[in-house]
């Protein structure tokens, strides 16, 4: 009787030992998730302050600098003066829209419509490099190097959607 109680209590320690081993290691990763989706979340909400800052900028630099938006802008695109002042509008709109997560979705999707919508000016500005847009000379492989970036900056809008 005392070996059956000596074995049954043996299995029972070596059960909650295992039972503890797999607790910890449990405990480990779920506070290594945490920690590495708290880095994360830090990185994501950088990101985001670079890119409200950077449609901010870009928005105001179309009614500081209009000249350079205006020279790019297709010819077949009426009244570029206004077109130019337009966008320049919805960029500053949109980052300040990225700002609250309540209209971060419609204004991430507004944005990459937007980068959609400029794409015939970069390719413009492909086909006619080199070129002088303000203080900027476009080489070809800046102009290449804009066109590509387009569906970089989309990306990065989309990943801000939520």
């Amino acid at each position: 009787m005392s070996i059956i109680c000596q074995t049954d209590v043996f299995r029972m320690v070596i059960n909650n030992a295992f039972s503890a081993i797999k607790l910890r290691i449990f405990i480990k990763i779920i506070v290594n998730q945490s920690i590495e989706q708290h880095k994360m979340r830090i990185f994501k909400n950088i990101s985001l302050v670079i890119l409200v800052l950077l449609y901010l900028l870009a928005g105001i630099n179309h009614f500081v600098h209009p000249q350079g938006y205006i020279s790019i802008i297709p010819h077949y695109i009426p009244a570029p003066v206004t077109a130019n002042y337009l966008a320049g509008i919805l960029e500053i709109i949109l980052a300040l829209l990225m700002i609250r997560p309540a209209t971060r979705k419609v204004a991430s999707w507004c944005i990459i419509i937007i980068l959609g919508a400029f794409m015939p000016v970069h390719i413009s500005m492909l086909l006619h490099a080199p070129m002088q847009v303000g203080s900027v000379h476009v080489t070809p492989a800046l102009a290449w190097i804009r066109l590509f970036l387009q569906p970089v900056l989309m990306l990065w809008a989309w990943w801000h959607r939520k």
